[in-house]
Formats: structure tokens, C-alpha cells, sequence
């Protein structure tokens, strides 16, 4: 196999994952911790997104007014992101400067400064995000649908957290969240690039093994029932533009139809980075005139989340008008197989993005982590081998499946007229 992953997990339980890459003196390490909004109780929503916040405010060590310089003048890049499942830090170095950030991210995961006066000044600075948000027309409405969606699984908030949290969650709260889930056997580290494995796991298990483990953080596992009809909602709000979004409930990760439904994804909207002007909702609806514009996208998530279509409706158009054209073209999925050259057509353009994705040293340090914190590293090798497998009757079967309308939200942005 090329560039085989070597996988190991040290004395404490932390996972590492190792995958030698010469084409460059470059070196991308990442570390994920399996924290994320899923994992936030009602009164703690946003505490993740908060923590990672905090995560750059310096240790001792390491303190935060000479970090980016560190990080810069090393010629690195660093940044990190907080998602539904988990949160996660990297940096991209010269391979001979690469200690540095091994040496960052294994002080920070014990040894990050939470004082309150940091804590007051990111709470100003999340609520002011949070509010930016608010005047953004498709985050009212997706945020709706979600609430909407999910009455009972966590999903239900959004990353960035409810306002009344963000304006009451303390200090403490947040050192106690950093102190249950930054455990390093709650974590994966993933390091690709200009390296020889055995001396990088050896200097891996100087900085990391001393870590001592913790108990391993309890989870929120609160499956959302299914949905019992259809559900319409309206939002209002600033802007000129309506907007329509439907959402259809959409299988985890690790689900055997989620290959299916990616194939099904491309045949509607494109793979994700290319054009989408040939693919069947564009051209039904953009082409004809009911729409300015559409778009789909999935996520791959731990529990089941959504499959969301947002429309973008022009002003002469009802959008009762386009919607009734999208559940046509919904039918045709459904009624009949789609044509094979169709569905390898699909798969080409799904092939590629995949593959332009995994291209270079981060993103390959990138897909080690991210499929572990849902699945294992065969998640990502076995990718295109599993979509070169989805037949026409897999995808009409999919379609019938989940894109049932008594089973979806349907959610529409009215603009009041003012700006934001």
C-alpha cells in the first residue's frame, strides 16, 4: 500500500497515527479530541466552540502573546475548529521545526490558562460572533431547521451555542469541560509528512505518554425520534431575498446506505468544489427560471443529522412554485433507476473532489483524524471502492427511502426589507 498509516496507541490511551509523506520537507500535525456539540447539555451550548477559544489563550509554558509569533516565525500555519463531533487543533511546519508544535499541543492539553479575565473578554468576543451571525439570512433559517428537526438529540443547537448560554456559562464551567473531555485518551493525534516514523513515535512518546489518562467523559446519547409528517416553518427577518430550506433526515458515517446517498448527493447538486450546473436540480430549477440559484450538502456525522437543499427564489417567483419542481425531480429518483452512465458519471465527479481533498500533507494529516473520531482510517481507504460499488437500484432505493415528505422540514426565509 502506498504511504501506509502506522497506528499505535500509547500508555495512556491516546491514539497516533503516523503516515510518512517525502515529497516535501513539510510536517502537519493534528490533534483531535472527540468533543463537540453532541456533546453540550441544554444551559452548556457553545461550551466547545468557547473551549477551543480558550485553548489559545497560552499555558506558562507557552503564553498566548508569543504563540502566533512562535508559530510564524517558524514559517507554520496553525488554527484550529470546533464541529458537532469533535474539536481540533494542527499545525503545518517545516519538517525541522515541527517540535515546537508537538511540544505546544502536549503542554496545552493539560496545562491551558483559563483566567477569569480571559474568559470575559472571549465571552464579549463569541457573543459579538453570535450576533453577526444573526443578521446572516441562512443562518436564522438553518438554525430554525435544526431546532426543528431535532426536539431531543443534541444536534438540536447549533456549534456556536444559544445567546442565554453564551451570556451565563462561567469559568469554571469551561475548565471543567476542558478538564472531562482534553484527556488523552479521549484524543487522536495525526501527523503526516517529512518524517521517519520510529524516531517521530519515540520523541510522540517523550511529549505525550507522561500525560496522565483520565476517565473516560461520559455522552449525551439521546436518539431523535422519527418524524411523524411533514413540518413547514417560517422565518423573518432582515434582507431582501426569500430563501427556501428542506431538509431530509440522512444516516450516519458508518451507515450502509451513506454511499448511496453520497452518489444520490452528486446526481442532485454536484460533488461538492465542482460545477453543478449539469446536475439535475440546477438545471430543472436555475435553468428554468424558478430559482437564482440551489445547493445540497450532507455532513459526515457520528448519529444521524440532515441532508439540506437551500433555495434561492427570485423576486417574481413564488416559492411554492419551485418546491413543487424539486419534489418532481425527487419522484423521477424515485420512480425509475437512474441510467448507469448517470450514476458513473456521479461517481467520477465525487472521485475527484475526494481526491483532490486527500492532495496534499495536511489534508492527508486532515482524513487520518477526522475518520477516527466517527469510524477507523479504512473509513477513508475504502472510499472509492465503496462508491464504485452503488448500482442504479441502490440509488432509487435511497431515494425512496429517506427523501420521503412526510418524513422532512421545509423551511422558508421571508425578508422583512431591512438591511441588517
Amino acid at each position: 500500500m502506498k504511504n501506509p498509516v502506522t497506528q499505535v496507541t500509547l500508555k495512556n490511551g491516546m491514539k497516533v497515527m503516523l503516515k510518512e509523506i517525502h515529497t516535501a520537507p513539510i510536517i502537519s500535525s493534528w490533534v483531535w479530541y472527540k468533543v463537540g456539540s453532541r456533546d453540550e447539555a441544554t444551559g452548556k451550548t457553545g461550551i466547545s466552540h468557547w473551549t477551543e477559544h480558550m485553548m489559545f489563550k497560552g499555558t506558562k509554558k507557552f503564553p498566548a502573546n508569543i504563540l502566533d509569533r512562535s508559530i510564524s516565525r517558524e514559517g507554520g500555519r496553525w488554527n484550529a475548529a470546533t464541529s458537532r463531533d469533535s474539536t481540533r487543533y494542527y499545525e503545518t511546519m517545516p519538517a525541522h521545526k515541527i517540535d515546537l508544535a508537538l511540544r505546544l499541543e502536549a503542554d496545552r492539553m493539560t496545562n491551558s490558562i483559563f483566567t477569569e479575565k480571559e474568559v470575559a473578554s472571549e465571552r464579549t468576543v463569541i457573543i459579538s460572533e453570535r450576533e453577526g451571525h444573526e443578521n446572516e439570512p441562512m443562518f436564522l433559517l438553518g438554525e430554525a431547521m435544526q431546532n426543528a428537526a431535532f426536539r431531543v438529540h443534541p444536534y438540536h443547537h447549533e456549534i456556536i451555542g444559544d445567546m442565554a448560554d453564551l451570556r451565563s456559562i462561567t469559568r469554571d464551567d469551561l475548565y471543567t469541560h476542558y478538564r472531562t473531555f482534553y484527556v488523552p485518551n479521549n484524543a487522536v493525534l495525526a501527523i503526516a509528512g517529512d518524517f521517519e516514523t520510529k524516531v517521530m513515535l519515540q520523541r510522540v512518546r517523550e511529549l505525550f505518554e507522561r500525560i496522565p489518562k483520565g476517565e473516560m467523559p461520559s455522552r449525551l446519547i439521546r436518539p431523535e425520534p422519527e418524524r411523524k409528517g411533514e413540518l413547514r416553518l417560517t422565518v423573518e427577518g432582515p434582507g431582501e431575498t426569500t430563501f427556501t430550506q428542506i431538509a431530509y433526515p440522512f444516516p450516519s458515517a458508518t451507515h450502509p446506505d451513506y454511499f448511496a446517498l453520497q452518489v444520490l448527493e452528486s446526481l442532485l447538486n454536484g460533488a461538492s468544489g465542482l460545477s453543478y450546473k449539469t446536475c439535475r436540480l440546477y438545471r430543472a430549477l436555475v435553468d428554468k427560471g424558478h430559482t437564482v440559484d440551489v445547493s445540497g450538502w450532507s455532513e459526515s456525522t457520528i448519529d444521524p443529522f440532515l441532508y439540506r437543499v437551500t433555495m434561492i427564489h427570485p423576486p417574481d417567483r413564488k416559492p411554492e412554485e419551485a418546491l413543487t419542481v424539486f419534489d418532481d425531480e425527487i419522484k423521477k429518483l424515485q420512480d425509475k433507476p437512474v441510467p448507469a452512465v448517470e450514476i458513473a458519471r456521479a461517481v467520477k465527479q465525487a472521485r475527484a473532489v475526494f481526491a483532490y481533498g486527500s492532495e496534499n500533507i495536511t489534508h492527508q494529516a486532515f482524513w487520518m483524524g477526522y475518520t477516527s473520531m466517527f469510524s477507523g482510517y479504512s473509513w477513508y481507504t475504502t472510499y472509492l471502492n465503496k462508491l464504485a460499488k452503488v448500482t442504479p437500484k441502490d440509488v432509487q432505493r435511497v431515494a425512496q427511502t429517506y427523501f420521503q415528505s412526510s418524513k422532512r422540514l421545509v423551511g422558508t426565509y421571508i425578508p422583512n426589507g431591512k438591511g441588517a
